[in-house]
């Protein structure tokens, strides 16, 4: 989903946006940089898209402390 979601970034900005923020913010500000020309709304959309799935990354590996406990006993 993350390829294609990147790809969607490249191609048309709020479209990739909207399917990994949903209606939000970050899709407005695509969505008017894409007005203002599509390199600006490109880039804007490949790094919020990335700025998501890193961001969920570390939550997904990062664990709980208590976590750590449990695997020490």
């Amino acid at each position: 989903m993350k390829l294609f979601h990147l790809i969607l970034g490249i191609l048309i900005p709020p479209v990739g946006v909207f399917l990994t923020y949903g209606l939000s913010t970050t899709l407005v500000i695509n969505i008017l940089l894409t007005v203002l020309g599509w390199i600006p709304g490109s880039i804007h959309g490949v790094w919020a898209i990335a700025k998501h799935y890193e961001n969920s990354e570390k939550v997904y590996y990062s664990g709980s402390p208590a976590d750590e406990l449990h695997e020490k006993s």
